[in-house]
């Protein structure tokens, strides 16, 4: 096969880029440093578009393609902030805010929220949807953990992390909509589940939904930057 097989090429907001087939929209675009916010996404995890937020526009296409999932192709047009899209993100954004209780104020994770620092770049300034006020319980069972459903956007990464990283298998999710939730084995309490105690759903989790309960108040609680180095030590070995 002939390396110009290899090879896509393609345009992401009027600027030509080249990519390797199987390649998302996603990869590429940071590849050249184009923005696409997402919360769901993380290196070193699969992609499952949870948070739709990396939506694109593709020319030629009515339907809204989710960039950590969409692969490249040959002559492809993409765009990733258009008006359409900026309008989009924020009604995301605001269901997020709307269907839990997220108040900064009193969560561990103010200053440090991946949810909150993506509503301040989309200048998502207020809700306009009425709040479900929903009430989950807190699960501080777990002797160096506490998983506060309240602050869960659903993004899926503890779950990911838990089994595509430490291999344990301990988080999964039940139920449907705004009964969704993550749970540890089989709906058991987390300190009473399989957990290893290895702490990397909490280091990737975006939001206050996993925290650990000694570093709550800390300047850097959590750092889900970790698992791109840890994957590439597995891919060493």
């Amino acid at each position: 096969m002939s390396a110009e097989n290899d090879v896509r090429t393609l345009t992401i907001d009027e600027q030509e880029v080249s990519a390797r087939p199987g390649q998302t929209i996603l990869e590429v675009a940071r590849e050249n440093g184009i923005n696409i916010p997402t919360l769901c996404h993380l290196d070193g995890l699969s992609d499952v578009g949870a948070c739709r937020l990396c939506l694109v526009e593709i020319k030629g296409s009515n339907k809204l393609l989710p960039a950590c999932v969409a692969t490249v192709q040959e002559g492809m047009e993409v765009s990733t902030d258009t008006e359409r899209l900026r309008r989009h993100r924020r009604t995301i954004l605001e269901l997020l805010f709307a269907e839990r209780n997220h108040v900064c104020s009193v969560c561990v994770s103010n200053g440090h929220c991946e949810l909150q620092a993506m509503a301040q770049e989309q200048g998502l300034t207020h809700v306009r949807l009425p709040y479900r006020y929903a009430k989950f319980d807190v699960d501080a069972s777990h002797d160096r953990f506490t998983a506060d459903h309240n602050r869960c956007i659903l993004c899926l990464r503890c779950v990911r992390a838990c089994a595509e990283i430490e291999g344990a298998h301990v988080w999964d999710v039940m139920g449907r909509g705004i009964d969704c939730l993550v749970i540890t084995d089989l709906h058991e309490q987390w300190g009473n589940s399989t957990c290893t105690r290895c702490g990397k759903c909490v280091q990737v989790c975006p939001t206050g939904a996993l925290f650990e309960k000694s570093k709550i108040g800390t300047e850097r609680p959590k750092d889900p930057q970790f698992l791109p180095y840890l994957n590439l030590m597995r891919e060493a070995q």
